[in-house]
């Protein structure tokens, strides 16, 4: 299929390259709304060459593409910028281009495969609010990737060993009863995260206590409260494999994977592989060891590792704490390795908040001092917290927004939004249930993706499942509303045979316009993995073909052949439309 954006650049630069000798540094950009033109060409570069005024240059070169190239039907020149006005055959070739290419928008096979690693929960507590950005956006980077020809590993890195582990382990023996998910009726990763939340009370109540008592400062109280000391002891065991702690451990994180599995269902993401960096931190150790001898790393009085990274603008980083456990760092270092190694990866996506953008400096940073090379292809996706209109969210204090109430709320709000506006009208039960399910996941997962990343956010639940606006249910309405038409046109034994592009009308020219652009759209989101760009796509997409079936009647045209045009129109649309949302997960329904 042919690259517009290439094919313009190509007869810009032969014209330029023919006119002046010369065609580098030529910039290209769509033509704003407000001018009339497809196509803009800054011809400011091309000056020292042509030795004539900016509007002489693009006149010369407007001129000597319209003479060279059909395809370009005139042009016109505002302050030395050169707009292009593309033939409206060009796009009824493009047009056809695009119903007969099966999917549409998907590159071809690219050799490279990259690793993308997202969710990385604790087993100490359920998915919350954060996870669920987390989870959405690396569940669709990696379905853009794969849609720009790359071969694709989804992972999870489960953080199921450490001190916070161990803090609900201990608060589970200490005031648990032998409470279980069964005998509770709670799901796992909620009991466990209730004695992580039961502990720190517990925490700071004897630090409160050893203050008063002892005189002593909250700093030096925090070290010495009898509940952390012990957490501290059952971690060391736990390395030490004692039996009756490791059993403990198991059970209680085999409470919590059940738990994140129904999660994990229930927004629709999914890995290809599991890592568990109880699995991987002895591997860590021995890169470590490594490092010593090789004097990257140094060893301190109190037995500890670390790295000086001072001359590089950083600091000192632990890497082994004097007792001999391992950090994150550690296990980062050592599940790294084994990852480029076993996979022969190109690249390897971490996606991770932004809290830890300090963290995977240093980890490319040492892995470069210990001689990988291929540290350069790690990329550590950065986002923003995700934050309620009442402020943050604290794990420890039990003030979160839990994934699983956070979902079923959506759905529920869903269906309240939808009942109210008719859209249920006429459906069972369970097609309502469906479509409340996909509408208010869809409208969960929309509001977070069509944010940059980057940037911090505020989630308004209500908000989100709006049908007007820049929204996912807008944009899934959309959809059904077309796959409506289409039901009915099917009904009526119309079809979209015999559909001519001779006369495109304006309009429906910008709808072909908008559609060849969608493999550029996927192109650019996968290099910039900001499924942002994806959303504001299907959103624009959604809204012109609104417009359009505003102003001009499908079924009610009388004209044979302009009706199956614009049949055909509205289904590449919805084609489309279906395509952009699946590279967010997101579902669309066929009625609504």
């Amino acid at each position: 299929m042919v690259n517009i954006e290439e094919f313009i650049s190509n007869v810009v630069a032969r014209a330029a390259e023919e006119l002046y000798g010369a065609s580098e540094n030529l910039q290209i950009q769509k033509t704003r709304k407000e001018f009339e033109g497809d196509y803009t060409v800054v011809v400011f570069p091309l000056l020292r060459a042509s030795r004539k005024s900016p509007e002489a240059t693009a006149t010369e070169l407007g001129e000597k593409i319209v003479a060279s190239t059909p395809e370009i039907k005139s042009f016109n020149v505002i302050k030395g910028f050169l707009n292009l006005v593309v033939d409206a055959s060009f796009w009824a070739a493009r047009f056809r281009e695009i119903v007969e290419t099966e999917n549409y928008g998907m590159a071809p096979q690219s050799g490279r495969t990259i690793m993308i690693e997202y969710s990385s929960p604790n087993t100490n507590k359920p998915l919350h609010l954060g996870h669920i950005r987390n989870n959405l956006l690396g569940y669709s980077v990696a379905t853009i990737l794969k849609a720009n020809g790359h071969n694709v590993i989804k992972v999870n890195l489960v953080n199921d060993r450490g001190i916070h582990i161990c803090k609900s382990m201990l608060a589970w023996q200490l005031y648990g009863g032998g409470e279980t998910p069964e005998s509770s009726g709670m799901k796992g990763d909620h009991l466990v995260g209730k004695y992580y939340v039961e502990f720190d009370k517990h925490y700071k109540q004897q630090v409160k206590e050893l203050v008063a008592e002892k005189g002593i400062t909250e700093d030096e109280a925090k070290k010495q409260a009898p509940i952390m000391l012990a957490a501290q002891e059952m971690l060391r065991k736990w390395e030490a494999k004692d039996p009756e702690i490791y059993s403990l451990w198991e059970r209680m994180n085999g409470w919590v994977y059940e738990g994140f599995d129904v999660t994990y269902k229930a927004m629709g993401v999914d890995f290809d592989k599991v890592y568990y960096e109880s699995q991987t931190y002895l591997l860590g150790k021995s890169l470590v060891e490594d490092g010593l001898k090789k004097g990257v790393f140094f060893r301190k009085e109190d037995n500890s590792v670390w790295i000086d990274l001072e001359a590089d603008g950083l600091d000192q980083k632990l890497l082994l704490r004097g007792d001999g456990t391992s950090v994150y760092m550690t296990q980062d270092l050592g599940t790294a390795l084994s990852r480029f190694e076993e996979n022969s990866l190109d690249d390897m996506i971490y996606v991770v908040g932004n809290e830890q953008n300090y963290h995977f400096q240093v980890l490319k940073l040492v892995l470069k001092k210990l001689g990988y090379e291929w540290s350069d292809n790690i990329f550590h996706l950065s986002y923003g917290m995700v934050e309620l209109p009442e402020g943050k969210m604290k794990s420890r204090e039990g003030t979160v927004v839990d994934a699983d109430d956070l979902i079923a709320d959506m759905i529920g709000t869903a269906r309240e939004m939808s009942d109210e506006l008719g859209k249920l009208d006429g459906c069972t039960e369970e097609e309502a249930y469906k479509i409340s399910e996909m509408v208010g996941l869809g409208a969960l997962k929309y509001f977070i993706l069509k944010v940059d990343p980057k940037k911090t956010m505020l989630f308004d639940p209500r908000e989100s499942i709006d049908f007007n606006g820049n929204t996912g249910p807008f944009i899934q309405y959309t959809h059904a509303r077309i796959r409506s038409i289409l039901r009915k046109a099917a009904e009526a034994g119309i079809t979209t045979e015999g559909y001519s592009d001779a006369t495109l009308l304006p309009e429906e020219i910008e709808l072909i316009k908008a559609l060849s652009e969608y493999p550029a759209v996927v192109r650019t989101a996968g290099q910039q993995f900001a499924p942002s760009v994806i959303a504001a796509y299907a959103y624009d997409l959604a809204k012109q073909f609104n417009g359009y079936y505003h102003d001009h009647s499908i079924l009610k045209e009388e004209n044979a052949v302009v009706r199956a045009l614009r049949l055909t129109l509205a289904s590449e649309v919805a084609r489309t439309i279906r395509s952009a949302m699946a590279l967010l997960g997101i579902n669309v329904p066929e009625r609504m």
